[in-house]
């Protein structure tokens, strides 16, 4: 067996493992989907789909029991607004100050240690938000709620920063230089060629970085499940206790519910209610980046 035979049995040794990895990747997340769908359709026997989206009660460990999506939604959905009201400003200008005003030296710096929040665990953030932003919180708002969804909201949003300014940072540095370069041409200052021809550019990417902000800002489990509380309420205002769809599955995981109970096949359906609605935010962070593109090519 000569080397070059040699090479290209290692070559194809390589290949199989590569296609192996995608395999196992792709039929992974059919198995959780699978589950999924199997599990909320059990659940679906039981209880009807108009009853689960449109009840405005969600009190199925209770002996009154009643299966609405709804109050874990609008919790779900509140400290997720609060999040992105703190992460999308404050990452978008740490994004642009760190592509079109910081040195190579300050950017060295700042982005790593920027990154560095996103190490934290998140349990970390969840006591942080209990222990020190709720007690502050309450000299200012003494109505607040010693669980709530503005500490759990703040808290996420400063987690959820580095994201939307790293991946936005990204973005901005895949602009030509060209543009920059012809925008300061014509007499533009660099504050109006970062907002009017470099953010035009990089938007797709930065709707992306915002998109993928709001999936995580959904899909956080311990900052809400520690600070926001553990009562589903229908509600908007972001001082009282409140429950989300993550809250409520580390909730029925702990061991106390019955396995094939109606009870325990909840958290498949509030599972299924949450990728769902983070399917939807990935096909529409794909028809922006897909959108855009066409605009500038």
């Amino acid at each position: 067996m000569n080397s070059r035979t040699i090479q290209r049995f290692r070559e194809r040794m390589v290949e199989g493992a590569l296609l192996a990895s995608a395999l196992a990747t792709v039929l992974i997340t059919f198995g959780i989907v699978g589950i999924l769908l199997f599990e909320t359709w059990e659940f679906f026997r039981e209880v009807s789909l108009w009853s689960f989206l449109t009840d405005t009660q969600w009190t199925p460990l209770f002996q009154e029991k009643h299966f609405g999506i709804l109050p874990l939604m609008c919790g779900t959905f509140l400290t997720s607004l609060i999040a992105m009201a703190v992460a999308g400003p404050f990452g978008l200008v740490a994004a642009v100050y760190l592509s079109e005003y910081a040195s190579q030296r300050v950017r060295n710096t700042v982005k790593p240690a920027l990154e560095v929040l996103a190490a934290i665990p998140t349990v970390v953030y969840g006591y942080f938000a209990l222990l020190t932003v709720t007690p502050f919180l309450k000299h200012f708002i003494p109505s607040l709620s010693g669980f709530n969804a503005l500490s759990a909201g703040l808290v996420m949003g400063v987690m959820i920063i580095p994201i939307i300014a790293s991946l936005s940072e990204d973005a901005f540095t895949a602009v030509p230089v060209s543009l920059r370069e012809g925008s300061l041409a014509v007499g533009a200052t660099k504050f109006q060629t970062a907002f009017r021809v470099v953010l035009p550019a990089a938007l797709s990417g930065v709707g992306s970085a915002f998109i993928l902000g709001i999936s995580r800002a959904v899909g956080e489990t311990m900052v809400v499940a520690v600070a926001a509380g553990l009562q589903p309420k229908l509600t908007l205002n972001p001082f009282t206790s409140v429950e989300t769809v993550t809250a409520y599955i580390v909730q029925v995981s702990l061991g106390d519910t019955p396995y094939g109970t109606i009870e325990y096949r909840t958290i498949f359906a509030a599972g299924m209610s949450l990728f769902v609605v983070t399917f939807a935010f990935n096909i529409l962070s794909y028809w922006l980046r897909k959108r855009f593109r066409e605009e500038y090519e």
